[in-house]
């Protein structure tokens, strides 16, 4: 829908210039002469955007901008003034103007202005969706995406979880193989029973047995007391055995019998104890061509893989990092105590880009590292942990920065940002990763050098 803009300035010919102007940018275009017809229209008539004239005859643009940030305080309004009323205009951003530009208007820049307003509102809307999404309540364990591939895979989930069935989930470290297992307990007839988890990868083979099955008393150095295993913990519920790839030969024929029998022997004890357990396997590794090889088990292959369940690695479904990044955004703010609206369009177009070697785990860290570095209420592309590494330029210049005071490379970065972008503070303050009343504090410091600037 075509943005709408009320002009307001009670001269007529600038008012009309910039009609015909703002029109062929491509926006939708209403004139008021003087702050009262403003502030009638708007209470009228829904617009995007209010640019106003400060200084008017029969009302000025200062109280137009209170009555009309009274009646609709989410409206934004830009202000126009001469050079020597800015102090007037920084007032006006106090009470609520998004900004002010100095007249005679440089038209790039009120173009740029603009097109940044409406991005800001457009990427808060669709953060604002996002977040509604997110916050529908589901059974599926915070497994977010909208991509063929995980509505594929919740379809997969909803068809196995009420059975009965072993079912081995296949994906490369970080991609989520954990929640996919607890959203097929969680959504099986055994939800209400115990959830046992075991990582196949970080115990030793030696303890590994007695782990799975317990041990008796006195079994081996250290056995000081009677212990229950895994499987018996998991007793009419389900168990995760994670990263199986790496459980030893020995140890597979074991876990075979156990699936066979339906029993288990404690370590030390002669006593086979029966369980009632549900088996989900996960690895990151081709038990297919594993097997073949003779590293893996072939019948336990076989009794592991009644269903095989296979998550797509996360450069694959780049239509989901959107929500995930929004989702990582709202826990770790929360986490973080730090009030981050979203991301900037440049941040999320990085992270659409990045290969993303560690898939979601790596996500993850990403949006949890940008909420704490964040210096404005949304992430930008500098505060992401592989923008330094594509951007930091170890050059001789930077070997130069030793022994500058920090105060003047600050100014030289602010200067510089400001002439980059034309003297438009909302934009340089974006672009410097600080807030507008940040910038406005600095540009007090360095006066006389932000004049030449402005």
């Amino acid at each position: 829908m075509t943005k709408k803009i009320l002009v307001v300035d009670d001269d007529n010919a600038h008012a009309m210039m910039l009609n015909t102007l703002i029109r062929d940018w491509g926006y939708a275009v209403d004139l008021a002469d003087d702050g009262s017809t403003a502030v009638e229209k708007v209470k009228q008539i829904s617009f995007d955007l209010v640019l106003m004239d400060m200084k008017m005859v029969k009302m000025s643009g200062m109280d137009a901008l209170q009555l009309i940030n009274a009646y609709n305080p989410a409206l934004p309004v830009i202000i126009m003034t001469a050079y020597s009323s800015v102090q007037t205009a920084v007032k006006a951003l106090k009470i609520g103007a998004y900004d002010y530009l100095t007249k005679p208007l440089d038209f790039d820049r009120l173009k740029l202005t603009i097109d940044r307003l409406f991005e800001q509102i457009f990427l808060k809307t669709e953060n604002q969706d996002l977040k509604a999404r997110l916050e529908e309540k589901s059974l599926n364990h915070d497994i977010i995406g909208k991509s063929p591939a995980i509505l594929a895979l919740l379809d997969t989930i909803q068809m196995v979880a009420p059975t009965d069935a072993n079912v081995l989930i296949v994906g490369e470290s970080g991609t989520g193989k954990e929640l996919v297992s607890s959203a097929i307990h969680y959504n099986s007839p055994r939800k209400h029973k115990p959830f046992v988890r075991i990582n196949c990868a970080a115990i030793t083979e030696t303890l590994l047995e007695s782990e799975l099955f317990g041990h008796e008393k006195g079994a081996f150095t250290g056995a000081d007391k009677k212990r229950k295993g895994k499987f018996l913990l998991a007793d009419t519920g389900s168990i995760l055995l994670d990263e199986i790839g790496e459980m030893s030969l020995p140890m597979q024929a074991k876990l075979l019998r156990v699936i066979q029998e339906k029993e288990i022997t404690p370590v030390g004890s002669d006593e086979n104890i029966r369980t009632d357990v549900r088996i989900i396997a996960s690895t990151n590794k081709d038990l297919k061509k594993m097997s073949e090889q003779g590293e893996f088990r072939q019948d336990l292959y076989y009794r592991l893989n009644v269903v095989s369940v296979e998550i797509a690695p996360l450069r694959n479904r780049v239509e989901d990092i959107p929500m995930l990044a929004l989702h990582f955004l709202t826990v770790f703010s929360r986490k973080n105590q730090r009030d981050i609206k979203g991301f900037t369009p440049e941040a999320m177009d990085a992270m659409i880009h990045h290969e993303w070697e560690g898939n979601v785990r790596e996500l993850m860290n990403c949006v949890e590292r940008g909420v704490v570095l964040a210096r404005s209420d949304y992430i930008d592309v500098q505060q992401l942990p592989f923008y330094e590494s594509q951007h930091m330029d170890f050059s001789s210049s930077q070997a130069d920065l030793a022994n500058v005071q920090l105060s003047m490379i600050e100014e030289k970065a602010i200067v510089s940002t400001l002439e980059s972008c034309g003297g438009n503070k909302s934009e340089a303050a974006r672009r410097l990763g600080i807030t507008r009343k940040t910038l406005l504090k600095k540009l007090k410091q360095y006066e006389e050098k932000i004049k030449t600037v402005l």
